[in-house]
């Protein structure tokens, strides 16, 4: 008896024990009534015995049948739950996952969306490029990329995450040696830590980021990293105007203080970077919700830091 052959007229045979009808069977398995019963037919002279007994109280299954039936059902179930399977697996993501995202936002926001991500999706395999740097993503062979400010002009789709503004801060042994300034015109009289990044004259805002001003500053000490600039400020060089989720967690264990906290600088727009045209694979849309919500999070909580130092 050759089993895989049979393996088919069981399925079929489970299907009209079932349904207790050759036609319902028929219609569920998209084969006709007559192709059916010829199914159960060869099943019954394979086996060498009758499953199947029509009656006028309708199908009444065997004794063999009703044995045959309970065996059946356990391949049709076990068939179901192994195409389901290769489905899950087909659909699951995996190999490199290749993101570039700013510096500084590691601990509190890239590493975190990167575990939960891994965890929903265990077959990718993360590359995580730190740069301050505008990454093209084919040059650099990425599948999504974080930029803050200014967007070059490019073909790939820029998908919003929020904004961060900036904030003036220094630390505490600067503060104690010279003094605290009262007025954006005190800075002229202060050690000022300068970045590239920043024009020639600097936008200033209130915190409701209105009256602009320009100022020019003349610096003691010019930057071109967030990296080195937090550097500076953290070893009492002067008075910096860095993003606020560079600063956060140096002004919360008191290493850096905020001053002129009347005043901060321009927002700089963060946006997520790809270059899908179509539907997105379900991990980039994924990563993208759980860099916004930690990227959120952190700006919260430097919100109610703010509010702390207001009151």
């Amino acid at each position: 008896m050759n089993n895989i052959k049979l393996a088919p007229l069981l399925l079929v045979f489970s299907e009209v024990a079932t349904k207790c009808s050759y036609t319902a069977a028929a219609k569920n398995l998209g084969m006709s009534k007559s192709a059916v019963s010829q199914q159960v037919k060869r099943l019954e002279e394979a086996i060498g015995q009758q499953l199947l007994i029509r009656s006028t109280r309708g199908m009444v299954l065997t004794s063999a049948g009703e044995t045959l039936l309970a065996r059946s059902e356990l391949l049709d179930q076990q068939l179901t739950m192994a195409f389901k399977e290769l489905n899950q697996i087909k659909a699951q993501p995996s190999g490199v996952f290749r993101v570039s995202v700013p510096p500084f936002s590691e601990k509190e926001i890239v590493m975190p969306a990167i575990r939960q991500l891994c965890i929903e999706f265990p077959l990718l395999t993360p590359e995580v490029v730190v740069t301050e740097k505008w990454q093209d993503l084919i040059e650099h062979n990425l599948d999504a990329a974080i930029f803050g400010g200014d967007l070059k002009t490019c073909d790939y789709r820029a998908l919003p995450i929020s904004t961060v503004s900036e904030v003036f801060c220094a630390s505490p042994r600067y503060i104690g040696q010279y003094g605290l300034p009262n007025t954006l015109d005190d800075l002229t009289n202060h050690k000022y830590i300068a970045t590239t990044w920043h024009r020639a004259k600097i936008e200033v805002f209130d915190n409701h980021l209105a009256n602009k001003q320009l100022m020019s500053i003349r610096h003691s000490t010019k930057v071109n990293t967030l990296a080195t600039g937090l550097e500076a400020a953290l070893l009492d060089m002067g008075i910096a105007l860095l993003p606020e989720f560079l600063v956060m967690s140096h002004v919360e264990n008191g290493d850096l203080q905020r001053v002129l906290p009347s005043a901060r600088g321009r927002d700089w727009h963060f946006y997520f970077l790809h270059q899908y045209k179509g539907e997105k694979p379900q991990h980039i849309t994924r990563f993208y919700q759980l860099y916004r919500h930690y990227f959120l999070k952190a700006s919260i909580q430097q919100t109610s830091i703010d509010k702390l130092e207001a009151d």
